[in-house]
C-alpha cells in the first residue's frame, strides 16, 4: 500500500497527540501498532476523512429517493478486519439466527465481551462515515443501534416491505441508517430493495401483521399504499455502502443462492431528537416482546441539542451486563 505525504503527516501528528497523553517513551509509540487507536489507522487508510464529502447531487439524491449509494467504499484491509469480526461473532453465537444479530457494538456476556464489542463500536465511529452522515442529518450525531444481517445461502429469509420508524422509540422520528456490505449484496442473494421517494411525506404508512414463518420481520406495509413495481435494488459489492432515511419503505427477498449475504447496519440519529426510553419499554415483534429502555447510546459528534438524551444508562460498571436485544428477545429490520 502506498501512502501520501498528507496521510503520513496525519498519523504522525496523531501519534504525537498520543504521546502527550501517555507516559511511555515517544519512540515506543512508533514501534507499537497496538498503541494507535483504530480510528487513527483509518486516517492513514482514508487520507483526510474530511475528503469524504458529498456533492449537491449526492445530497439531492438522498433527499429525493431516500437512499444514497455512497461514492466511497471501505478499503480491502479494513473490510478484512470487519469480516474477521463477523466470523468471530457468528462462531461465538452459533445458537442465534444469523439474520438477527442485534447491536454487536454492545457487550453482553461471555459470548460477546467488551473486547469483541469494542471492534464493532470503532467501526460505527468511523470518521469518514460520520462525515457523510453529518451532511445528511446535521453535525450532532448519536449512535443508538447497529445490527448484522447475515443471510445464509439457500435458507436466508426474506424481509417484507416496511418502514423502520414504525417501532423505534425516537421522537421526533429521525435516523440515517448506513448499510455496509461485508459480502457482495446482489439481487440473486437477497440485497436490500427500496421504494424511491416513499420517505418524502415524512409519515408512517399503515402496517399489517405478516404471520409467515419464512420472513424475519412480522410487520409489513399495506400493499395498497405503495407501488411495488417501482422498487429498486440496493446492489452493493463487498466494501460498498448506502445510507437511507428512516421513513423509506424497504425490504429484501430471500437468499436462494449459494452465496452468503452479510451486512453491518449502523443507526445514527440527530441529537435534536430524543431516544425515548419509555416509548421503547416494550415492543412485540415476530411474536416476541423485547425492550430498548436500557440500551446504551453514544454522542459521537457535537452536543445533545435536545438536552433530554440520557447517555449514562447502560454504561459504566454495569455496561457488560446489559441485556442484549437478539432474536431471543426480538429482531430489528434492515
Amino acid at each position: 500500500m502506498v501512502f501520501s505525504e498528507k496521510s503520513v503527516a496525519v498519523v504522525v501528528a496523531s501519534i504525537v497527540v498520543a504521546h502527550q497523553h501517555n507516559d511511555r517513551p515517544f519512540t515506543s509509540l512508533f514501534l507499537s501498532v497496538s498503541s494507535v487507536p483504530l480510528c487513527w489507522v483509518w486516517t492513514l487508510e482514508f487520507e483526510m476523512c474530511g475528503s469524504w464529502r458529498l456533492d449537491k447531487q449526492h445530497i439531492n439524491t438522498y433527499r429525493t429517493d431516500g437512499l444514497l449509494k455512497a461514492p466511497f467504499r471501505i478499503p480491502d484491509d479494513q473490510l478484512g478486519r470487519m469480516r474477521e469480526s463477523l466470523d468471530k461473532l457468528l462462531r461465538d453465537n452459533s445458537h442465534l439466527a444469523p439474520e438477527t444479530l442485534v447491536c454487536p457494538h454492545i457487550p453482553y456476556g461471555k459470548t460477546h465481551d467488551e473486547t469483541a464489542a469494542a471492534q464493532w463500536l470503532e467501526y460505527a465511529r468511523h470518521p469518514g462515515i460520520l462525515e457523510l452522515v453529518s451532511q445528511l442529518i446535521g453535525e450532532d450525531i448519536i449512535l443508538w443501534g447497529s445490527q448484522v444481517f447475515c443471510k445464509p445461502p439457500v435458507t436466508g429469509k426474506a424481509i417484507p416491505w416496511h418502514q423502520d420508524g414504525q417501532y423505534w422509540p425516537i421522537r421526533p422520528i429521525a435516523t440515517c441508517s448506513v448499510w455496509i456490505a461485508l459480502d457482495d449484496a446482489l439481487p440473486e442473494n437477497g440485497c436490500m430493495r427500496y421504494i424511491p421517494g416513499s420517505h418524502a411525506n415524512g409519515s408512517i404508512y399503515t402496517h399489517r401483521i405478516n404471520e409467515r414463518d419464512d420472513v424475519v420481520l412480522n410487520q409489513e406495509v399495506e400493499p395498497s399504499q405503495f407501488d411495488e413495481s417501482s422498487g429498486r435494488d440496493d446492489a452493493l459489492k463487498a466494501g460498498e455502502f448506502s445510507l437511507h432515511d428512516v421513513y423509506l419503505i424497504h425490504g429484501s427477498n430471500a437468499n436462494h443462492s449459494s452465496n452468503r449475504r452479510a451486512g453491518f447496519v449502523i443507526r445514527y440519529m440527530p441529537a435534536t431528537s430524543v431516544f425515548e426510553r419509555a416509548a421503547g419499554d416494550e415492543h412485540v415483534q415476530s411474536g416476541i416482546t423485547f425492550s430498548m429502555s436500557r440500551r446504551p447510546i453514544w454522542l459521537l459528534r457535537g452536543m445533545d441539542r435536545s438536552g433530554r438524551n440520557d447517555f449514562s444508562i447502560g454504561h459504566g460498571k454495569h455496561y457488560a451486563l446489559m441485556p442484549r436485544v437478539s432474536d431471543e428477545e426480538g429482531a430489528e429490520s434492515e
